[in-house]
């Protein structure tokens, strides 16, 4: 029997960072967690307006990424696979709604989708608005969650090998079917990652939100109304409750991205 081998130093070390770093993720949510009683959990977890609420935020959030990965998807091949002049800017450009501040995203939206805009009052003739309606908040949700989306899409289309690539256009195939059948399957695994990703950030957005639609609020909204008006412990229910079902939907999302990857191989 081999005697039992104690961890280095560098182990022990690489195990304390992430001992710290797990415990400040998890302490918090814990103790939040933990300081909810079941009556009030129950209570929440039947409540109208948060089931309203979580319905609309999960169907945003997943129309968002779904529309949105239509154009996002080929456009990140794009960035993978062609040089020009000014990329590194256009990367740059990608990568604002994540490091700007989502109350100037939400403004920028607003002045784009207001009623007295190009858009809102072409959106008024067909007897529609963005403002206080799902579309708004799926556009508010998409703007400040596209660039994970197209930033993980264009690192897998980067780690495809382009000689499989361009063997099938030297066997006749065209771009389209090089894209679906050789790049798009290849890339599967970082796409599906991006698109989890892409609708996390949308689930959790509030400042780009709360300006653009107020109303139906989405969680973070509702959580916020509630805190501001009721307190603390009120608010905690609903964010509870909320991180339960946004634990429960990402572990079916995984669960399927990893199903779908693992057919493809």
């Amino acid at each position: 029997m081999a005697p039992l081998k104690l961890p280095d130093f560098f182990t022990l070390c690489l195990w304390a960072c992430g001992g710290v770093v797990l415990l400040f993720i998890l302490a918090p949510l814990l103790h939040m967690s933990l300081n909810v009683s079941p009556g009030m959990l129950t209570q929440t977890a039947t409540d109208a307006e948060v089931l309203r609420s979580i319905r609309i935020t999960l169907l945003t959030a997943l129309a968002a990424a779904l529309l949105f990965s239509l154009a996002a998807v080929p456009f990140a091949w794009f960035l993978a696979r062609r040089k020009f002049p000014g990329k590194g800017v256009l990367l740059g450009i990608i990568d604002l709604p994540v490091i700007i501040p989502h109350s100037t995203a939400g403004i920028a939206l607003l002045s784009v989708l207001n009623r007295e805009s190009a858009l809102g009052r072409l959106a008024e003739t067909f007897g529609f608005s963005f403002i206080g309606n799902p579309a708004g908040i799926a556009l508010a949700m998409a703007f400040v969650s596209l660039p994970f989306l197209i930033n993980a899409s264009r690192e897998g289309f980067a780690s495809v090998p382009q000689r499989l690539e361009k063997t099938g256009l030297t066997l006749g195939a065209s771009p389209w079917t090089v894209f679906f059948t050789i790049s798009l399957p290849l890339a599967r695994r970082s796409i599906l990652t991006g698109f989890v990703m892409m609708i996390a950030r949308g689930l959790s957005e509030f400042g780009a939100v709360i300006i653009v639609a107020y109303h139906p609020m989405v969680m973070p909204v509702l959580i916020y109304e509630r805190f501001t008006s009721f307190g603390l412990s009120y608010a905690r229910g609903a964010a509870v409750v909320f991180l339960g079902v946004c634990l429960v939907f990402f572990i079916i999302l995984r669960l399927l991205s990893g199903r779908q990857y693992h057919a493809q191989r």
